[in-house]
């Protein structure tokens, strides 16, 4: 029995940037957005919930509540452990349990697996089931091999408690040069007889943040993340409403940070996730359509099922919705 996959009420998205519609890299679907040749799927509010899949990677950074369609990914890249980034991991694996799927793959910071660890065995006991899955901790500057074409390797970020990022390469094969043009059965036999006759090409394809300080981006140890095609990062605040001193006292970026680091991202596109609860879908898109080229030209924002929930947040808080704004209860996110 296969996972039932959510239906989107979303409208298709404006096109934030129509003077580059002629070499328009993303365009957005029923379920996701397909960027630079990605499809990306997820959701993601500051405080709520943050989980993005790359169905064609078979992964999912981050797992929110467990969204449906990320129960069919076989591996799981958790940040770090805020609930709103790892609440959904139980009911991921009970979930891919119930259909039967393998067991998946989780890959946690070392510094939080024999937390998890105990987590599942609280669970098991609750739940009376096996929970079955492969727990891998990994830690900064280490490498995990998905397959023989795709590494990922963790790196530093900065937030109020221990997290990382993840950057998935590419892994290709390509003949050496002196054995280009030979005939087939030459090749055939010097591989036959143990020469090395290829080489391998690692490219920096996916890098995702989680939460994080603006800090990551000026660390040395992080270039490949500002070299991956498609750069994930978060940019909880968007408007002069916050200081960049308060996104930074919890752990958080501000736009006005990107755009002053504008000359470090060497990525094809930037998608931007992790909004703050407080924004609506306008003034998210306001805020990046705003953004002035070439630089804008490559940033993206996650919204469309984002809103969603805020809409089903505000609506349960009705008469208290403007007092909430003015104390700044939703800062903190």
């Amino acid at each position: 029995m296969a996972a039932r996959p959510e239906s989107s009420n979303s409208t298709k998205q404006e096109q934030q940037h129509p003077e580059d519609s002629a070499s328009n890299r993303s365009k957005s679907n029923d379920t996701g957005m397909v960027i630079e040749g990605y499809k990306v799927e997820g959701l993601s509010i500051a405080g709520h919930e943050t989980c993005i899949i790359f169905k064609s990677l078979n992964l999912a950074f981050d797992i929110g509540r467990c969204p449906d369609r990320a129960i069919s990914q076989d591996f799981l890249f958790i940040s770090h452990a805020h609930m709103d980034h790892i609440g959904g991991l139980p009911m991921y694996v009970a979930t891919r349990g119930l259909y039967r799927m393998k067991p998946p793959t989780i890959i946690v910071p070392i510094s939080i697996k024999e937390d998890v660890e105990k987590l599942f065995e609280v669970h098991r006991k609750m739940d009376q089931s096996e929970l079955k899955h492969n727990l891998v901790g990994l830690d900064v500057g280490e490498e995990f091999c998905m397959s023989r074409d795709y590494k990922v390797k963790a790196f530093r970020t900065y937030h109020v408690i221990q997290s990382q990022g993840y950057v998935v390469y590419s892994e290709k094969r390509k003949l050496k040069q002196e054995y280009l043009g030979l005939p087939a059965n030459d090749i055939k036999n010097l591989k036959s007889s143990g020469t090395e006759i290829t080489y391998t090409v690692t490219t920096p394809e996916i890098a995702f943040t989680g939460d994080t300080m603006s800090d990551f981006i000026v660390d040395e140890a992080n270039i490949d993340v500002l070299r991956a095609k498609i750069l994930v990062m978060e940019s909880t605040f968007v408007d002069n409403s916050v200081t960049v001193e308060h996104a930074r006292d919890y752990g958080h970026i501000h736009l006005s940070e990107i755009v002053n680091y504008a000359d470090k991202f060497e990525n094809k596109a930037i998608l931007l996730i992790h909004f703050s609860a407080r924004y609506k879908k306008e003034e998210i898109q306001g805020a990046v359509s705003a953004l002035h080229p070439p630089f804008g030209g490559r940033v993206y924002a996650l919204t469309e099922e984002a809103v969603g929930i805020y809409i089903r947040f505000t609506y349960s808080v009705t008469r208290f919705e403007v007092a909430f704004r003015e104390d700044n209860v939703w800062l903190d996110c």
